[in-house]
């Protein structure tokens, strides 16, 4: 077993044995990736950290601060800390790896 490897298989099958949206899968430092398949509706509030989001599978519409886009598997988004932000549609196959980064931020 390789410790710093997280294949999308894996992740996928982890995700599916538990009863949540999320799963945390690794951590090292401040970095923490997760994998997320939202489930009808995308209920995410926003973060105290700055967050990519790698598309794993799927499409989806994503809305950032009211301003939406198309995205499919292999697309980068990068949401900084404290902005709205959510997947409005997407397809039944839908995931995407979630990446934490950084310190907290503090709001102002």
């Amino acid at each position: 077993m390789f410790s710093h490897k997280v294949s999308l298989a894996d992740a996928t099958e982890k995700l599916s044995q538990h009863n949540k949206e999320f799963l945390l899968l690794f951590q090292n430092g401040t970095l923490e990736v997760e994998m997320y398949k939202p489930h009808l509706v995308d209920k995410q509030t926003p973060h105290d950290r700055d967050e990519v989001y790698i598309i794993a599978t799927g499409e989806a519409t994503f809305e950032l601060e009211g301003k939406t886009t198309d995205v499919k598997t292999g697309d980068f988004l990068f949401v900084p800390a404290y902005t709205a932000h959510k997947f409005t549609t997407f397809s039944e196959n839908f995931s995407t790896w979630v990446l934490f980064f950084g310190p907290v931020v503090v709001e102002e």
